[in-house]
């Protein structure tokens, strides 16, 4: 396997790669470390394919959500209109703010000079992102809220659609609502 990525330390290293024996797919994932150079270092650990990853660099370290851990924070339920549908949803989630406040993000009286200048790029499964400035996700400094929800209309999210979605209320069309939500990264114009 070769990684290499801007800015890391490129890795090389040899692996054999075996089925599951306990799903029968072959199929595994690999946790990997990149090394920043000057030593330092930025690894996921123990991510499974449905967890959701946060980076937010330099604030934390990467950190992973399970539909667990999702479920044992506090929730926020939103209703909106589905103009694809023409019906109405409610979704049950977690405020992003939540979840950017468990790896140190700037938010609350934090959220001033250069941290005006974070944002959050939202990636799904299939590649698709949207951007948010860090100040649209803080509910201190902008009325709408954006959710990492976990339940629609009191069920889980079905496969198609979750086990996460990023759900914002203050959009005038539901196009930044990412399915599959995978990875959200917390980054820096400077």
């Amino acid at each position: 396997m070769f990684v290499r990525a801007a800015a890391f330390n490129s890795v090389v290293t040899h692996m054999d790669v075996r089925g599951d024996p306990q799903s029968g797919k072959a199929t595994q994932t690999f946790p990997v470390a990149l090394r920043i150079a000057g030593g330092s270092s930025v690894e996921v650990q123990g991510s499974k394919k449905d967890d959701l990853l946060l980076f937010a660099y330099p604030y934390h370290g990467a950190l992973a959500f399970s539909s667990a851990d999702l479920k044992a924070l506090p929730h926020v339920a939103v209703t909106l209109h589905n103009p694809h549908s023409n019906a109405d949803e409610t979704y049950s989630g977690v405020r992003l703010a939540d979840l950017l406040g468990k790896a140190g993000a700037p938010l609350g009286s934090e959220l001033r000079g250069e941290a005006l200048g974070d944002y959050i790029v939202a990636t799904g499964a299939d590649g698709y992102r949207a951007v948010f400035a860090l100040a649209e996700v803080d509910p201190s400094f902008h009325p709408g809220e954006v959710l990492v929800a976990d339940a629609m209309n009191g069920k889980s999210l079905d496969a198609h659609t979750g086990p996460f979605r990023l759900v914002v209320t203050e959009d005038k069309r539901p196009a930044r609502a990412v399915r599959n939500l995978a990875t959200i990264e917390l980054k820096s114009v400077q």
